[in-house]
């Protein structure tokens, strides 16, 4: 059967890729950010993913508020860079894993959550910075994504305990593929920042660094932190971390911490970094979160 094998959580700051597409990741100034994610290159060649799950929001590149989805899955063959106003980025086409989208959207719905199933769609900064952070610059994507779409954007966005079932869920329905596969999934968005309003600018370093803290084993405290908490503590748009509560409750109830990676400021925001793998009992059985 297929099997989540480790969980990976970070920032989709849009700068990264303008950083990495220009060349510029080299400059003393941006060197800081790049270095936290030597480790992660390493690790995941290593790990040779199958598929992974990436977990992220649309800013409004395929889903305006004409069309809302709380959570939409896609399960096309593949997945263009958008054009979110100045040209695409020059990255690879992400190449999905339809038969295994699938059977996640069925068995995700099975178990209660209303997906939206998206077949054609163009991917933002949110999907592809994160494959560029962990990937670097390659001529195509060494695995198979499956994007999942989570409404960070406009409120109500889902609650932090509903996106932890989501991961929950997730969990069941890969361990139900009867194809051998290696999964990951990625959780990305904040940490915390705002990019409007008086408080535009807005790094709360305490609440990043405390979230992280408690993701690995006070996850149901974090799941209970309402979207205001979230507005208030950690920007307008701080509230994207509920999508590393997703990649969370996907996992074991016990990981290791293998790497975490914190840097400010990056344009108007924080960045966090941070990878679990999965931790098995003395029997050799995954312990279920």
């Amino acid at each position: 059967m297929a099997k989540i094998t480790a969980g990976l959580g970070t920032s989709h700051i849009p700068l990264l890729g303008r950083i990495i597409d220009t060349g510029d990741s080299d400059k003393p100034e941006w060197a800081p950010v790049f270095k936290g994610f030597e480790f992660t290159k390493e690790w995941v060649e290593t790990q040779q993913p199958d598929v992974v799950i990436l977990i992220y929001n649309d800013h409004a590149t395929s889903f305006d508020m004409c069309f809302i989805p709380t959570f939409a899955i896609g399960c096309g063959e593949e997945f263009q860079p958008a054009d979110e106003g100045y040209g695409a980025r020059p990255v690879p086409t992400v190449q999905g894993s339809p038969k295994l989208a699938w059977h996640l959207a069925e068995s995700l719905i099975l178990q209660g959550f209303d997906m939206t199933i998206v077949n054609e769609m163009d991917v933002d900064h949110g999907l592809t910075v994160p494959l560029s952070m962990v990937f670097g610059e390659v001529e195509e994507w060494p695995c198979q994504v499956i994007p999942l779409a989570v409404n960070t954007v406009v409120y109500p966005s889902p609650t932090g305990e509903r996106c932890l079932a989501l991961g929950r869920a997730i969990r069941k329905a890969v361990e139900k593929f009867p194809e051998h596969l290696n999964v990951q999934v990625w959780g990305t968005g904040g940490m915390s920042h705002q990019l409007l309003g008086e408080r535009a600018g807005l790094i709360n370093q305490t609440w990043d660094k405390a979230f992280m803290d408690s993701l690995r084993l006070d996850y149901e405290r974090l799941s209970a932190i309402s979207q205001v908490e979230y507005i208030r503590e950690s920007g307008t748009e701080g509230c994207e971390m509920v999508m590393w509560l997703i990649m969370r409750g996907a996992l074991n109830q016990s990981v290791n911490e293998v790497h975490r990676h914190y840097h400010v400021p990056v344009s108007n925001t924080a960045l966090g970094h941070i990878i679990y793998e999965n931790v098995t009992n003395e029997n050799g059985e995954d312990q279920v979160l």
